[in-house]
């Protein structure tokens, strides 16, 4: 029988039974097709996405994430347009595609500030430019778009509408529609991508089989699944703002259930482009990576934020790499795709089929 005879028809029942699986056998079987299905569609290379986290301002409340406003115990930053074009002259000589700024929702960013960097990153080097910023306004992201920006990554973080208002609170009375904002980002020309975080308190294995299939729906460019990792000095991390659920239906945040994610997720969507994340990284530091990989990832974001500042981009403690420099992140990432029989991707690494 072929392998992926079993995953034929992935409806919300089936979903929902794989990712209540617990049989090692079973699970062996999960594996062995979302990683054939990852090989016959996106192949063996693992592209490099270089991070820049470019600041850690944001207005936002978030419910979990350490950047939240009012986190008085976080020194801040904002890099400098140099700082930025230095990490991504790096990228370049490191041989990565692309480079991926990413921030919390900072309006220190202005539009016209980031559109001339953009411009400058498109005139002098060869990387493509994914942003990751938050909800900014539609002519942002028209400007960004015309300076030469190609991607932009938006995580929906959950498909449940209660339980994204519950930790997403609005800013300045504006309702969040990252679902509406996802179809508006392809329409100006972007690719886009979003993700969710397995295992936040309150979601069950139905919410989680509806954002598996919201991947499926939105067609998305890249995909980022990770466990749900608090900080703190969040409302979640200290046990506030939970929606009670039975210990039956709540989602662990575990390293195995992320697995069934991005494993269920590369055989919905079989050209996405999905990373094995940081998060995975940090629950399991020896073999998160490679074992995301192994069940359907392609993309790893090795940080190219300045050391002095990547300890400050707190979203949750402990985070993995973080004392690593950029030369050694980039050393260390090559040393593990080689040991599971993967090569290092050239150029941008953009969905197959697209641009």
């Amino acid at each position: 029988m072929n392998i992926l005879d079993d995953f034929a028809c992935l409806n919300t029942a089936a979903i929902l039974a794989w990712l209540r699986e617990e049989d090692p056998e079973r699970l062996k079987s999960l594996w062995k097709a979302a990683d054939s299905v990852r090989k016959a569609n996106v192949g063996d290379e693992v592209h490099l996405r270089g991070l820049i986290e470019i600041s850690s301002y944001c207005c936002r409340l978030c419910g979990y994430c350490g950047l939240r406003a009012d986190n008085k115990g976080l020194e801040r930053y904002r890099l400098s347009e140099d700082e930025i074009m230095t990490c991504a002259r790096q990228a370049v000589d490191y041989g990565y595609g692309t480079v991926v700024m990413q921030a919390g929702e900072d309006y220190g960013i202005t539009c016209e500030w980031l559109a001339a960097i953009i411009g400058r990153l498109k005139a002098e080097t060869p990387l493509a430019v994914t942003l990751s910023l938050g909800e900014r306004p539609d002519e942002d992201l028209v400007a960004w778009r015309e300076a030469g920006a190609n991607r932009y990554l938006l995580r929906f973080e959950t498909s449940d509408a209660d339980l994204y208002a519950l930790i997403h609170p609005t800013h300045a009375g504006r309702l969040s529609d990252r679902i509406a904002m996802l179809r508006r980002l392809r329409e100006l020309g972007y690719e886009p991508g979003s993700g969710v975080m397995v295992g936040i308190p309150g979601q069950t294995y139905a919410n989680l089989a509806r954002d598996l299939e919201t991947f499926r729906a939105l067609d998305l460019d890249m995909i980022g699944i990770g466990p749900y990792l608090s900080h703190p000095a969040t409302p979640l991390g200290q046990g506030e703002w939970t929606r009670e659920v039975t210990p039956e239906d709540q989602v662990p945040n575990s390293e195995m259930m992320t697995y069934k994610a991005v494993a269920l997720t590369r055989l919905l969507c079989p050209q996405s482009n999905i990373p094995s994340t940081t998060a995975l990284a940090t629950i399991n530091k020896a073999r998160g990576r490679e074992l995301g990989l192994m069940r359907g990832a392609n993309i790893v974001m090795p940080n190219l934020t300045p050391p002095k500042y990547r300890a400050l981009y707190e979203i949750y403690p402990a985070k993995a790499c973080i004392d690593e420099t950029a030369q050694e992140c980039r050393a260390c990432l090559h040393g593990r795709i080689a040991s599971i029989g993967r090569t290092v991707g050239k150029g941008p690494g953009q969905r197959i089929g697209k641009g």
